[in-house]
């Protein structure tokens, strides 16, 4: 089954948490710390195979989670990171996130990777936290979660040239005639149901050429079947338009205006692709007429007259397309910014965190590292409680709170904990 489309959630494994622990040795009267720090979670990685063509797999598989990392333990003992998850997908594969839509990577070679959902960091064990001030700290972290998404994953096969056209032009036939590949051939419209790769070798070199399902009229806005697949043509270098040049089921003229009208409306950047129309079913006599009046109508188009029952033209055919690819220029299919890599974000304020005024007792509070603070802090005591008071005022909170006309005692909010504010330094 062709699938080239498909929402998973990717899930990295938490950070394990470190400990707090103090050193019980024979003859040793006050053992210091020696709590562990936690290992590090497990990350989704994936990577392309060129082995792949569908997205099957991932269909059946909704959630993918990595390995937890394990907690430390004392005497200095880390603890194990989780081990990642290897997904493997087609080359051609986008992977975005759905919530922001942006591009996560866009696998375009064989056995590249790339990491979609980090594991989260390890906690620190109390053994971290010794200083000259604190000889003997209980203070030791939880780890952190791993990064949770969401992500679509877009298959566009990767090919050269591209044969487009109406259903029942010969699209089948034709790559059957120059490429290595035996597709489903019937005398009857959509007998293409899912894209075809054929590897056409010619000389010393070869390139790969994709079978698209046919168009109708109406297909860039969801009618039929070609909708469905002329993003796989996105990634080609150029663009063949197959033509039935009898004319026993469409003008040959009609039919190539139509094609272009769809695939504009479709996407202009494939609207703009290098293209040749190439004039199949040449061995029935109309067709002579019809490629006269084709070549007039469109004087500046290349038209190769081939026919896949007789062979005719066929060679020409072969080469023409490898002359194509080597003019065209590689480009990408993305732009930068649709990279959340490239991605600027712009802060209103230059502090990591915001507040929200409820009413007049009650703030809330809300920011990544604040958030993150939070999660790893184990408040099993008061030193732990006094770090993450002393680490929430370096952050500014105090001052922010204090000008929003915070008073003793109102409630402070950070995710499902609440906290009393004091003025008190």
């Amino acid at each position: 089954m062709f699938i080239d489309e498909v929402y998973i959630k990717v899930i990295g494994g938490k950070g394990g948490d470190g400990s707090t622990s103090f050193r019980h040795e024979k003859y040793v009267e006050k053992g210091g710390p020696d709590g562990g720090n936690g290992g590090k979670g497990g990350s989704v990685i994936f990577k392309a195979d060129a082995g792949l063509s569908t997205l099957i797999d991932l269909k059946y598989n909704k959630k993918i989670e990595a390995e937890k990392g394990k907690n430390g333990s004392g005497a200095l003992r880390t603890g194990r990171d989780g081990e990642d998850v290897i997904v493997k997908v087609p080359v051609g594969t986008t992977v975005i996130d759905s919530e922001t839509n942006y591009i996560i990577h866009d696998f375009v070679k064989d056995k590249e990777e790339a990491v979609i959902a980090s594991g989260g960091k390890g906690g620190r064990g109390n053994a971290s936290f010794k200083s000259n001030k604190f000889k003997a700290p209980t203070t030791s972290e939880y780890g952190s979660l791993g990064e949770e998404r969401l992500v679509k994953c877009e298959l566009k096969l990767l090919a050269d040239i591209g044969l487009v056209g109406l259903p029942s032009v010969g699209k089948s036939s034709l790559i059957s005639v120059i490429s290595n590949v035996k597709p489903k051939i019937a005398d009857y419209h959509f007998t293409t149901l899912t894209p075809n790769l054929g590897v056409v070798k010619l000389h010393n070199s070869s390139y790969v050429v994709a079978d698209l399902p046919g168009i109708i009229k109406g297909a860039s806005s969801g009618i039929g079947l070609g909708d469905k697949f002329l993003k796989h043509a996105l990634r080609t270098k150029a663009i063949a338009y197959v033509i039935d040049m009898s004319g026993l089921e469409n003008d040959p003229i009609d039919a190539f205006n139509t094609i272009r009208k769809e695939v504009k409306n479709y996407s202009e950047k494939l609207y703009n692709k290098p293209y040749v129309v190439v004039a199949n079913k040449m061995d029935i006599t109309s067709s002579i007429e019809n490629l006269e009046k084709f070549r007039k109508e469109f004087k500046s188009t290349e038209v190769i007259p081939v026919s896949a029952t007789s062979l005719m033209g066929i060679e020409e055919l072969k080469l023409k397309f490898k002359d194509l690819i080597n003019e065209v220029k590689e480009e990408n299919l993305y732009n930068e910014e649709d990279f959340e890599d490239y991605v600027l974000y712009e802060f209103k304020s230059e502090l990591p965190f915001s507040i929200k005024k409820e009413n007049d007792h009650e703030f809330t509070l809300s920011g990544n590292a604040l958030e993150t603070l939070l999660k790893k802090t184990k408040f099993n005591s008061d030193e732990a409680s006094l770090r993450f008071a002393r680490k929430l005022k370096g952050m500014g909170v105090d001052d922010e709170l204090k000008k929003m006309g915070a008073k003793d005692g109102d409630t402070i909010k950070i995710l499902n904990h609440e906290f009393s504010y004091s003025s008190e330094e």
